[in-house]
């Protein structure tokens, strides 16, 4: 039996109790930071060696040189070619609508040109080189591959690295045929801080990328914050995270099992189930202890529900909604009557799942939108991975002789009152 905790937005002590239940700390501490630091400090001043001494004491191989921890685009292909026909095609469709949809989020160059000839505008131009990380421990995940290289190939990435630790040696043909499919440039079979240090710094073999993008453990998550700065990086991802909010007129094994599809990632994941009608909150509660026996994940789903998991009964809709925007998850399922209406008062969720037959794993695999999002409530402030992250803006600005005169007038008075005479002396040179 799972034992989730039943919360009521009528009780005086609603807000505190779910501030409880979202409160997540990562485990990172001293011991992880010194560690990392050490990894960091290795690979960037002993570059290859440093990779290949971790990487063999870390994922327990035997290697002797970068070049047996490389794949070359031959071996991606043939990956490819040697997964199951129906695995292939199902990356081939998803990678095709993520694509698809990608293509829409591309920014444009653009500029006008005032009345005195003055152009102002914003030059769009792709990062040069990015490093994605693919998790290969506890789980393998193709389907990460596809959502990171794509919007970096759509933006016009010349060069995508993709670093992918292989423990024990053990080599996932899915994820290097989701390589060759997405389009990655180069592939390392490398993981941990180490990779993240070789991407951030480069190596004789691995070239220092611009960003570095994908999910990872607390050690490359850590890694990631402490190389940012030296390169750009995509977030600091915490567990994840599912809200559902549901009228009480879905079938309530849809729910549970949606409830179980993000808490079957980790035993740190959260799924909250947010309800006006509380028969149907003990519904769904009975289908959870119903199902879960059947799940293969069974002790990580109870252990997430237990420890993370909500039933919450609401007064209304429109207070579902203020609890939602509150929590602000990453992924946010409406199953309601008239879901659209509802979207638009959404104003914090990394993606919104629309309607009854809308699950949210449709949006893990295949959908079209970026499944990397924000999460541990920082969809407040952040976006869901995309082209935008893989392109960079220049400001255009070219005065006219007219132009440079009229605005140097304006730059003299302001650059004088911040004592910054050069500047105004710069300007003034433009003066007529």
């Amino acid at each position: 039996m799972v034992d989730i905790t039943r919360l009521d937005s009528s009780s005086a002590d609603f807000w505190s109790q779910l501030d409880g239940l979202l409160a997540w700390e990562s485990v990172s501490d001293d011991k992880v930071n010194s560690v990392v630091r050490e990894v960091l400090h290795e690979v960037k001043s002993k570059g290859d060696a440093a990779v290949v001494e971790y990487t063999n004491k870390f994922d327990r191989l035997s290697v002797k040189t970068m070049a047996d921890l490389t794949i070359d685009a031959a071996e991606l292909e043939a990956a490819a070619k040697n997964i199951p026909s129906d695995q292939r095609e199902a990356l081939q469709l998803a990678a095709e609508r993520l694509r698809a949809y990608h293509q829409h989020q591309k920014m444009e160059t653009w500029s006008y040109t005032e009345a005195d000839g003055t152009m102002l505008g914003q030059q769009v131009t792709p990062l040069d080189r990015v490093g994605v990380y693919v998790p290969g421990g506890k789980a393998t995940y193709p389907s990460s591959v596809l959502m990171n290289v794509i919007p970096a190939h759509v933006a016009g990435v010349d060069e995508i690295i993709m670093v992918v630790p292989t423990p024990d040696g053990v080599v996932n043909e899915m994820v290097l045929a989701a390589a060759h499919i997405a389009g990655v440039t180069s592939v390392f079979t490398i993981g941990g801080a180490q990779a993240v240090a070789a991407l951030a710094y480069g190596t004789e073999t691995i070239p220092q990328v611009d960003k570095i993008v994908g999910p990872g453990n607390i050690y490359v998550a850590t890694a990631k914050s402490m190389v940012f700065g030296r390169v750009g990086i995509d977030m600091i991802a915490g567990p994840s995270e599912i809200l559902v909010i549901c009228d009480g007129k879905t079938d309530p094994d849809w729910i549970a099992m949606d409830l179980f599809s993000q808490a079957e990632h980790d035993e740190d994941a959260q799924s909250i189930l947010v309800s006006p009608d509380a028969e149907f909150l003990d519904k769904v509660q009975a289908s959870i202890n119903k199902l879960l026996p059947t799940m293969e994940r069974e002790e990580i789903i109870k252990t997430s529900l237990d420890g993370r998991g909500a039933l919450v009964k609401v007064d209304s809709m429109d207070r579902a909604i203020e609890v939602s925007n509150y929590i602000a998850p990453e992924h946010l399922e409406l199953s309601v009557e008239d879901p659209e209406s509802m979207a638009k008062q959404v104003k914090h969720a990394g993606a919104i799942f629309m309607g009854r037959y809308t699950a949210e794993a449709l949006g893990d695999y295949c959908a079209g939108p970026n499944h990397v999002l924000p999460t541990s409530r920082t969809a407040r402030f952040s976006s869901p991975l995309g082209v935008y992250d893989f392109q960079k803006r220049s400001s255009l600005i070219m005065c006219s002789a007219d132009g440079a005169s009229e605005l140097g007038k304006t730059a003299s008075v302001l650059a004088r009152g911040e004592s910054l005479t050069a500047h105004a002396r710069s300007a003034e040179y433009r003066i007529k």
